[in-house]
């Protein structure tokens, strides 16, 4: 009788939550992976962004994110899973404003040739290449493109990305090395230097 009465007291754990929201789908399920992981994500938020409003927004962002990343992806430690989801989310969010704001600076004489052509130099040609791989990232296969920003942009280790994506050993690899040929075909067809 005193095991039934404690099992009744019993919250389930993150995983446990985990499976009950991809068997179900209840949102309730993802209210509670909130509640629980909320201070976490927005003080991950506010380390890279470094604003409180933004950071609340991107916290919401990150959990509304979880509805669909958990239907895709076989979480093991969905602690760690959520941290890099969040870290990816805040970095996604920082390369957009930088973006956005060397997209809106205007060109000065010297950027130019004196063909007319524009003249770049070292840093803003390599600027160009990281544009063309982040583009080139989002035409992959999801589990292609987290498995290579694991391993290059966060430099998990094979044994770390099968931990936090759940895929075996052989599936990380495959999905590593596909993703790199599926990168550089990207990068050589749509922006080689014409």
């Amino acid at each position: 009788m005193f095991l039934k009465f404690f099992a009744k007291d019993r919250q389930p754990d993150d995983l446990e939550l985990v499976q009950q929201y991809r068997r179900t789908g209840d949102l309730d399920v993802i209210g509670k992976l909130f509640e629980r992981h909320t201070e976490m994500v927005y003080l991950i938020c506010l380390r890279y962004l470094e604003e409180e409003e933004e950071s609340k927004d991107a916290t919401m962002q990150v959990f509304e994110q979880l509805m669909v990343a958990l239907k895709r992806h076989e979480v093991t430690n969905f602690k760690s899973w959520l941290h890099s989801l969040t870290k990816n989310h805040c970095l996604q969010l920082l390369r957009t404003k930088r973006l956005k704001g060397k997209a809106t600076q205007a060109l000065t004489p010297e950027q130019y040739t004196t063909d007319g052509g524009l003249q770049l130099s070292d840093a803003e040609q390599q600027e160009l290449a990281l544009q063309a791989l982040e583009r080139g990232l989002v035409h992959l296969p999801a589990e292609q493109r987290t498995c290579l920003e694991l391993f290059y942009l966060e430099q998990r280790s094979y044994k770390e990305i099968v931990e936090l994506t759940g895929c075996d050993m052989k599936q990380v690899k495959s999905y590593i090395q596909n993703g790199r040929r599926n990168l550089k075909n990207y990068v050589e067809k749509y922006h080689a230097p014409r």
